[in-house]
């Protein structure tokens, strides 16, 4: 498996040169971009087909792979929203990132599927959202971009089976799943999930959770945390899967580079530990 890092383990606003640098000095093979808005760092909503090349052009000279695309946008414009015009931003969202990932050899885009609120009911979000994601399946396919739904905190798809039938239920070959590891300790264990997802997972997150915390501070570095990572990489290589797996942590306070550095000696741990154990 290749070893990755977001964009995001690095503090805001941190220059892309920088992300890369750092990145390949602390031994990772890929560097995960995230779709930013207007004026933010590296890619946007408003990046011209030159600045990806560029970006491109910058990433292939530390030899770092670019294999997935994120975002933070769909917590602005959830595909669940009752407001039709939110919901096209959602899908223009998507189609973006679509269009980036074609233009720079990238196979996977992250979508957040929708977020169930007071206002906003979980079998609305459901149907809504699949809605939604139809309607930007043709593009999807046309560029042979596969669309990962992420488990996040958003009080949707709590289940790995309700997981599995809703993807299987959108019926395209290039939805799949993005799963993150650390984002179902709170309700579930990542090995299971893993095991019943199978080869529907196109990209794998990964980052430690304290169930002591319990809350979204309890989020902290790989071995930190209540993920036995031995189970989820036998899970892994049970299921086949050698795409990327990509760091997603808070960046520390002080010396970003030390975190990229620290969370590749924790990965390699991770990937030996599970090799001993087989």
């Amino acid at each position: 498996m290749l070893k990755g890092i977001n964009q995001w383990c690095y503090p805001e606003g941190t220059p892309l040169e920088k992300v890369f640098s750092y990145s390949k000095e602390a031994g990772f093979d890929a560097v995960e971009l995230n779709v930013n808005p207007s004026g933010g760092v590296g890619l946007t909503m408003d990046s011209t087909s030159d600045d990806i090349k560029q970006i491109k052009q910058l990433a292939d000279s530390y030899d770092l792979q670019l294999r997935s695309l994120s975002t933070g946008l769909f917590w602005e414009s959830p595909l669940s929203d009752p407001d039709e015009s939110v919901r096209q931003q959602a899908r223009k969202v998507i189609e973006k990132q679509i269009e980036f990932a074609a233009q720079m050899d990238i196979d996977t885009v992250l979508v957040v599927p929708g977020v169930v609120t007071k206002e906003v009911a979980y079998s609305d979000c459901y149907h809504r959202s699949q809605q939604e994601l139809k309607k930007v399946m043709p593009f999807a396919e046309k560029y042979q971009i596969h669309i990962g739904i992420e488990n996040v905190w958003n009080k949707f798809l709590l289940s790995p089976l309700e997981m599995a039938n809703y993807v299987d239920e959108l019926g395209s070959a290039y939805v799949g799943v993005y799963f993150d590891v650390g984002n179902v300790l709170q309700f579930g264990f990542p090995e299971q999930w893993i095991t019943l997802l199978g080869n529907r997972i196109r990209k794998v997150h990964v980052k430690d959770f304290s169930n002591a915390v319990g809350n979204i501070t309890g989020f902290v570095p790989l071995l930190a945390g209540d993920v036995d990572w031995i189970k989820v990489n036998k899970a892994l290589n049970d299921i086949g899967y050698q795409d990327t797996i990509t760091a997603e942590l808070t960046p520390y306070t002080i010396d970003p580079k030390a975190l990229a550095i620290d969370t590749a000696r924790h990965m390699e741990m991770i990937l030996n530990s599970s090799e001993k154990e087989a």
